[in-house]
């Protein structure tokens, strides 16, 4: 799972990615400090690996990833290739969802690039700028449709579709707002629209509101306007995410505990793309190796095991299964698991569900 991190120069963008990935992007008080985004891995903290872990005893234990691309500072004009804008959007495509940090903080010390803060407007601003890229996009497809159409007819449905998501576009909404049948999503999905891609707001706070983000006005009005589009916000102290990061152990608990923090920004950001990408994870569990597979809600058993290997899906026969819950009920014994009749056989039709711990029989 890829995140573009995104936002205009100087709200934090670049700290909040250093604090998350530890992985030393450069921060500073001018615009687009960051040309390049610069790519942080981040494991996917999961007690139920650190558990199963201890019942195998096993060699390798392998977290779910989550791929952070910190992208430079998008400013007005960046569709038209202001500050090297062009550029930066063509990064935003790569990722599956966009961080989009909102500056909630006052600091006459840092700059902001419109000298005035207004969440809303740096909102508007970024994602007016997704949208004109979009609107050159959809003109070209337009375009080619149209030609189509004077020798194939039947590619009226895709012009009518796209005069419609133009139209709709130069209301100034974004794609991701757009009602669509699934045919129509699908076809949306495959223009790899910027203004389509699923969004979470992290709201920057500053570290006296970090424990009490709920006082803020401007995250609250940040919520109200991510709520309005079917978007998540996760509201954060950048600063205090940096801290977090050279922390471990009771000492980050204590930390927690002294701010009124519950959970770090990363794990709010976490659980956040889970719930907008509508994501969950199986696990598989032995001596050699406890792992967790990130997959699509909804999925089948065969699809699932094809996470791990095609062969794996092309094979399949069964899949021996037992929620994690019920498995460590057991003590993570399988043989008292299916004693108690808790794991059961599924067959191809089989929906996976978050938590599941799976065995998969293939035919080579």
């Amino acid at each position: 799972m890829k995140l573009g991190i995104v936002g205009l120069p100087n709200v934090g963008k670049s700290t909040l990615f250093n604090a998350i990935t530890k992985a030393g992007a450069e921060a500073a008080n001018y615009p687009f400090c960051t040309i390049e985004p610069n790519v942080g891995v981040v494991t996917v903290p999961d007690e139920r690996i650190d558990a199963l872990h201890k019942v195998y005893n096993s060699k390798k234990t392998v977290y779910t990833t989550i791929e952070f691309y910190d992208i430079a500072g998008l400013v007005k004009g960046a569709s038209r290739g202001e500050g090297l804008g062009n550029k930066f959007l063509g990064h935003i495509r790569e990722a599956a969802a966009i961080v989009h940090v909102v500056r909630c903080f006052e600091e006459s010390d840092v700059v902001h690039v419109d000298g005035r803060l207004d969440p809303l407007s740096d909102i508007e601003t970024i994602n007016l700028e997704l949208i004109f890229s979009d609107l050159e996009l959809i003109e070209r497809r337009l375009q080619k449709a149209q030609k189509g159409l004077k020798v194939d007819k039947s590619m009226a449905a895709e012009a009518e579709l796209l005069k419609r998501i133009k139209t709709y576009l130069e209301s100034g909404k974004p794609a991701r707002t757009m009602e669509l049948d699934d045919d129509e999503m699908e076809f949306v999905k495959s223009l790899e629209l910027l203004s389509s891609k699923p969004v979470i707001y992290a709201a920057n706070v500053s570290e006296e509101d970090a424990g009490n983000t709920d006082e803020n006005e401007m995250v609250r009005k940040t919520r109200e306007y991510a709520a309005s589009e079917g978007s998540d916000t996760v509201a954060l102290c950048a600063k205090v995410e940096a801290e977090i990061a050279e922390l471990e152990g009771e000492e980050k608990e204590l930390f927690f505990e002294e701010l009124g923090i519950k959970e770090s920004g990363l794990d709010k950001l976490v659980h956040a793309s889970y719930r907008l990408l509508d994501l969950i994870s199986f696990l598989t569990a032995g001596e050699p190796e406890v792992r967790a597979w990130t997959i699509k809600r909804g999925t089948k058993a065969p699809k699932a095991a094809g996470r791990i290997h095609t062969d794996f899906e092309k094979g399949f026969i069964r899949a021996e299964t037992i929620a994690y819950d019920k498995l460590m009920e057991c003590g993570g014994s399988l043989s008292a698991a299916r004693e108690k009749g808790f794991i059961r056989s599924e067959g191809k039709e089989y929906v996976v569900k978050d938590g599941d711990v799976i065995h998969f029989l293939f035919n080579v």
